[in-house]
């Protein structure tokens, strides 16, 4: 029925909007619309509307933006159970807009009109891992900053850092050979570090139980290969991921054994049928 439609309504509404005002209201002919917004969540809501009346909305989250060519560096440092976020603005706004939570289902706004560079947050929960926004706007009463505001950095910290509750996943080991293997994991999921991830640490132990050297890695590897192993061997291997607060419990993997010969890459039997 879309050769009934006169046109759509887009409402753009900031979140967090602690401010409580309309969303910004657009009215379209073309199924198009081009949005300068900051680097904040938003939602887009987007309805048809015809003669009869307006159609049920459909909604979409903006997703996050990267945060790599952003032109100020926001800082955190910890007083207590409170954190002062400090900035130094390459101009001098009417005011900042500063966001900070968990998530989009937990975000907080707060307008600072001082020309200092600084705000105060309290009531921090441990181990869990917050974002911060600061935008600047020449706009500073409360209404929408959809068209005024400009991201000016983002950053993330934790109030008190974790060990990882847990080691990394699906730790698998491939290509055996007589005296190597190579171990793959998937990383420790975020939710799980319960801090920054710092890197993660493998160990391997043989049948006899003598433990080799761990090794550390950073937190961006998610593959090793093992060398000097001994020949005709089992060995079982631990893997950890490891934060600022200590190193979480490692994840064992299944155990493998080395052959007493090299590696068969593929046997092939061909047989030819004799003629008839």
């Amino acid at each position: 029925q879309s050769e009934n439609i006169l046109g759509y309504y887009v409402n753009v509404e900031r979140i967090p909007n602690s401010c409580r005002d309309s969303p910004n209201h657009i009215i379209l002919k073309d199924r198009r619309v081009l949005l300068n917004l900051s680097m904040a969540y938003y939602t887009v809501k987007i309805s048809a509307y015809n003669k009869a009346g307006e159609s049920p909305q459909a909604i979409y989250i903006v997703p996050d933006f990267s945060a790599t060519d952003l032109p100020g560096q926001i800082h955190v440092k910890h007083q207590g159970t409170n954190a002062v976020v400090t900035w130094t603005p390459e101009y001098n706004p009417k005011c900042f807009v500063v966001d900070w939570g968990t998530g989009k289902e937990d975000m907080h706004m707060k307008i600072v009109t001082t020309a200092t560079g600084n705000f105060t947050l309290d009531n921090f929960q441990p181990y869990k891992l917050y974002k911060i926004m600061v935008h600047a706007s020449d706009v500073c009463q409360c209404e929408s900053f959809t068209r005024h505001e400009k991201t000016f950095g983002v950053t993330h910290f934790y109030s008190v850092e974790g060990v990882p509750r847990t080691g990394p996943a699906n730790v698998t080991i491939l290509n055996i050979t007589k005296h190597s293997a190579l171990v793959k994991w998937t990383e420790i999921a975020a939710e799980d570090c319960l801090g920054f991830l710092q890197g993660y640490r493998i160990s391997y132990t043989d049948s006899s139980r003598k433990k080799s050297l761990a090794v550390t890695l950073n937190s961006s590897t998610t593959s090793y290969h093992l060398t000097g192993l001994k020949e005709k061997t089992i060995y079982r291997v631990q893997i950890s991921g490891f934060t600022n607060a200590g190193e979480g419990p490692p994840t064992l993997s299944q155990p493998f054994s080395t052959p007493k010969y090299g590696t068969v890459e593929a046997l092939c039997i061909c047989v030819t049928q004799p003629q008839s």
